[in-house]
């Protein structure tokens, strides 16, 4: 099935690009599309899932709603799904 993926930040420079469209198995779910992109881009290594968890501090929104509001990274996918990778946000006042 093929996935839209949204990059945000500095992870939009670890993925090359904003949108990327993405193929992978019937079936899949949001853990499984994360640790291949772990795999598959070396600037977003160690940066997605944490000792089986999503990274502290990261958002990932499929078709705009939190996964941690869904099933975390056992959420399911389906042909044609968005699912958008934010990073930390730093910044802010004292």
């Amino acid at each position: 099935m093929e996935l839209e993926l949204r990059f945000f930040a500095t992870f939009r420079e670890a993925a090359g690009g904003k949108t990327v469209a993405y193929e992978t198995a019937d079936g899949a779910t949001v853990g499984d599309v994360l640790a291949s992109l772990e795999t598959e881009y070396e600037g977003l290594a160690g940066r997605l899932i944490v000792d089986g968890t999503l990274a502290p501090q990261i958002n990932v929104l499929k078709n705009g709603r939190e996964v941690l509001h869904l099933d975390g990274l056992d959420t399911g996918l389906d042909d044609g799904d968005r699912l958008s990778v934010f990073p930390p946000v730093a910044g802010g006042h004292d």
